[in-house]
């Protein structure tokens, strides 16, 4: 009799619920009562039932725990499945969707606000927590895919806030879609005429990409882009994705390669990760939020579009380049012009360049050399000749095109050995090629360890 007194009154606990409005108070079922005996005790709750004792996380949602369970009725499990029995979902799978619909942590609807949050599925090539986009700003919706209806059911486990569909893991298109922050971001890649399906690409089951997502506020400090060709717009968006899923954590100070390309070529361009303060690229654009993973790939928003780098670029950017810059913009050598030189586009003479560049260390070990304290004590002309000794016109020679002979500079000629990736000068001093293949979109800067110095 008392289990029957139980049973009634929780029955028309739930009749209540299913009448509330979104504005209804929170909703405390009676007794002790988990999330799993919530499901378990709601008759339009049986296929979220099913699918939870099919991947055994009715047992998670009947223990301990502070969850918050974003929970699908029957409706929405069968337009979800199409037709498709449950029985047929591979239970990995269909264990990864249910967790998408679970936090952690136990979020009344008061607490929720327009943003990110993660929940327990997981991306499919690690381990990392998968995200959820959350939108306060008429109701709330998970994803822009599902509607809560009603919020707040309080078990003593967590809470459950019903919703009108079943939340799909979400990819990278997803976010960008639901997110209004990318609406910039969305427009430009659904430009017709791409050779680049960028909707196929972000969708992508497999895609396992990073994407460097930049807001809207990025675009408008852009400027107008109406004016780039097709091709170049297409360029400059797959300048911010990177092969892999690359979580911030695992960013270091380093140079990697984008999807974009150089000239008509299959070469990548290279990208400029610094990672000593936050985390920015080709040290134009800065990551504001990181880490919104999807279920194929991640992504990290950016504040400013990440345009087609030159070896200016790379130069400035990479600290490892300071004396470098430090040199090429000396004021004695502003009538050279260097910097205006070396960001032409690709394909106007004297562009496409390939860079032979110092390292700081290099430079530290010519002035060792040479007895002088600094830079400034270097000859106007010596480092007018030296500087131009870097600097190949009209070529982009990539390591693996590197030939053993003579190699024509801007300041004469010097002799390469591709086997042993050396450089040897006029006074026969040796620079180790040890950083190779750093692609601009208008040349190639390989990084040398000796400065190459004209005959003495």
């Amino acid at each position: 009799m008392k289990n029957f007194f139980k049973k009634a009154f929780l029955a028309l606990c739930i009749i209540s619920i299913a009448s509330c409005s979104d504005d209804d108070d929170t909703t405390f079922i009676p007794d002790a009562m988990t999330i799993a005996d919530f499901v378990a005790d709601n008759a339009d709750y049986s296929s979220l039932l099913a699918a939870l004792e099919r991947t055994n996380l009715d047992v998670t949602l009947n223990g301990n725990g502070t969850f918050t369970v974003f929970a699908p009725n029957n409706a929405a499990f069968t337009e979800f499945l199409g037709g498709t029995p449950l029985e047929d979902v591979p239970v990995e799978t269909l264990e990864q969707i249910l967790l998408n619909h679970v936090l952690g942590t136990t979020q009344a609807s008061t607490s929720l606000t327009t943003g990110y949050v993660k929940n327990l599925a997981t991306e499919s090539n690690s381990s990392t927590n998968i995200s959820m986009y959350i939108n306060t700003t008429n109701g709330v919706v998970i994803n822009g895919e599902a509607t809560v209806t009603t919020p707040d059911i309080m078990t003593d486990n967590g809470i459950i806030h019903a919703v009108d569909k079943v939340i799909p893991l979400p990819t990278m298109l997803t976010f960008v879609t639901a997110d209004s922050n990318f609406s910039s971001l969305a427009g430009a890649a659904t430009t017709s005429g791409f050779d680049t399906d960028f909707v196929a690409v972000l969708s992508g089951e497999d895609s396992n990409l990073t994407l460097l997502a930049p807001d809207n506020d990025a675009f408008t400090a852009l400027g107008d882009i109406s004016g780039l060709s097709t091709a170049a717009l297409e360029q400059v968006l797959l300048n911010h994705v990177i092969a892999g899923t690359n979580i911030s954590t695992s960013l270091t100070t380093s140079y990697n390669n984008t999807l974009a390309t150089y000239g008509d070529t299959m070469d990548n361009l290279s990208i400029y990760i610094n990672t000593d303060s936050g985390v920015s690229f080709n040290g134009i654009s800065e990551v504001s939020e990181a880490d919104i993973v999807a279920s194929n790939g991640v992504i990290h928003k950016v504040n400013a579009v990440i345009t087609l780098p030159t070896v200016v670029t790379f130069a400035t950017a990479d600290a490892t380049f300071s004396n470098l810059v430090a040199a090429l913009t000396r004021d004695d050598q502003l009538d050279e012009n260097y910097v205006a030189t070396l960001s032409t586009e690709n394909g106007t003479s004297p562009a496409p360049f390939t860079v032979f560049a110092p390292t700081d260390d290099a430079f530290a070990s010519l002035l060792t050399e040479l007895g002088a304290a600094s830079l400034a004590d270097i000859a106007e002309a010596t480092l007018t000749a030296t500087l131009n000794l870097h600097v190949v016109a009209e070529a982009n020679v990539r390591e693996e095109n590197l030939m053993t002979g003579t190699v024509t500079t801007l300041g004469g000629d010097i002799t390469a050995d591709a086997t042993n990736a050396t450089l040897t000068d006029a006074n026969d001093r040796v620079s180790n090629i040890i950083v190779t293949n750093v692609q601009a979109a208008n040349g190639v800067i390989h990084a040398i360890d000796k400065v190459i110095l004209p005959e003495l």
